[in-house]
């Protein structure tokens, strides 16, 4: 891992890393040396979530925990290590509520952004067996664009957004079929929220605000 990075690093158009990774292969040894990297350059670890219950992870045989991100980010937190975490809207099982109170639970960590993406299908994979076979709801297009915006309100205002939603080839996407790129779902989305006068944090921030 050291000899790739350094190598990757002495390119002189080269001015960090953006390293993806789960949260349970990381330990002190690691980010002992990403943190002298950083010293230097741009560091940001990326670590994938996807969903704070621990029910759904299993079920998604992702192999780890919540628990186990949650530690990740604490160790990471303080060394100078930029901090991004990902998480899926409309996993299986989980209601409208409950990846609302995600963005409440992420609020908490000392994460420093967020890519947030929807939940959709891809052709020929172990989800569009389950799918085909025994079929759930998928977002909509309007829905989305809705629960991203409330979402996006229960945020903490100081988490920079990534992504707020993912994208397929069409000709690999089962569901759900919006007939849109993600540029156009994020501008429907800002227009939304200005139309409606809600900000990322709107929500976040007032309870914050009450609390001190």
């Amino acid at each position: 891992m050291k000899t790739l990075y350094e190598q990757a690093l002495q390119h002189p158009q080269v001015l960090g890393l953006v390293i993806g990774t789960r949260p349970d292969c990381i330990d002190a040894e690691k980010l002992d040396y990403l943190q002298e990297l950083a010293q230097k350059y741009y560091i940001s670890i990326e670590y994938g979530l996807e969903s704070p219950n621990n029910v759904t992870l299993e079920k998604l045989n992702r192999g780890h925990t919540f628990e186990e991100w949650a530690q990740a980010v604490e160790m990471t937190s303080g060394r100078g290590i930029h901090i991004c975490s990902h998480v899926i809207l409309g996993l299986p099982g989980e209601k409208r509520e409950e990846m609302l109170h995600t963005a409440e639970i992420l609020s908490q960590y000392p994460i420093d952004s967020l890519k947030v993406h929807h939940l959709h299908i891809v052709k020929k994979t172990v989800l569009a067996v389950e799918y085909q076979r025994n079929p759930f709801p998928v977002f909509g297009y309007r829905e989305y664009i809705d629960l991203v915006i409330e979402f996006l309100q229960r945020l903490r205002s100081t988490i920079m957004i990534q992504r707020l939603v993912g994208e397929t080839h069409p000709r690999h996407l089962l569901a759900p079929i919006w007939g849109v790129r993600a540029n156009k779902v994020q501008k429907d989305i800002e227009l939304e929220m200005i139309r409606r006068n809600v900000w990322q944090g709107k929500k976040a921030d007032l309870v914050k605000l009450t609390i001190e």
